[in-house]
């Protein structure tokens, strides 16, 4: 997944409110969000972040924050994440497309084509079953909160890591993330609002079921 598109200013801003603190917290932003959307704000401890939850019809979507160590730096990413039952094993990966991606697209990596041409120019989408991805992203409201992000790496996954073993009872995690600490409250608020349409929509193409997926994150 290419992350070119993140902004230069918001890198800097990223770097230079962590360094020196300018403005408010990340957690006093996020317990501001979590009063105007109605969230919980779920205080972390020593081993861990703290996070958002937000509870949508049978489904908990969770934000929260990880860290990876790359070379002599350290990047923290911000991430969302629901886990829902799985109805048929369909799995999506859409983030923007750049000189790479379309460069291994020609080479011959596989995609798919929804039939949008401004959609399909600006995204590189792939996904396990070609009719259930253009079924998915046929959402005229769901195309426009992927269009109105300007970074994007969101997908379906059965796991945690290559490593890890599957999520119980036919569990799958839907999961958006960016390499950076996401501190607007309007870019936050439509990622929330990115999932419950990508979970609604997953349900009319019969990919999902709206029950309780009993996973806890």
């Amino acid at each position: 997944m290419e992350t070119n598109s993140t902004s230069s200013s918001q890198k800097k801003a990223g770097f230079w409110s962590e360094l020196f603190k300018v403005g408010p917290s990340r957690h006093e932003i996020w317990q501001q969000l979590c009063g105007e959307i109605n969230a919980k704000y779920v205080a972390g401890g020593f081993w861990q972040e703290d996070k958002i939850q937000l509870a949508y019809k049978t489904w908990t979507i969770t934000c929260d924050v990880y860290k990876v160590h790359a070379s002599k730096r350290v990047i923290t990413y911000t991430r969302f994440r629901a886990p829902y039952v799985n109805s048929d094993g369909f799995r999506f990966h859409i983030y923007r497309a750049g000189f790479f991606s379309r460069l291994l697209v020609k080479l011959g990596m596989q995609t798919v084509k929804i039939g949008n041409r401004k959609f399909d120019n600006e995204f590189i989408i792939q996904g396990s079953n070609q009719a259930k991805c253009r079924d998915f992203f046929s959402s005229t409201r769901l195309r426009a909160l992927i269009a109105s992000q300007p970074d994007i790496d969101f997908f379906v996954q059965d796991k945690e890591g290559l490593f890890s073993p599957p999520y119980p009872n036919n569990v799958y995690m839907l999961t958006f993330q960016v390499p950076y600490e996401m501190l607007d409250t309007a870019q936050l608020k439509t990622r929330f609002e990115l999932f419950k349409e990508a979970l609604e929509q997953l349900c009319k193409i019969g990919s999902a079921f709206d029950q309780e997926p009993r996973v806890t994150l």
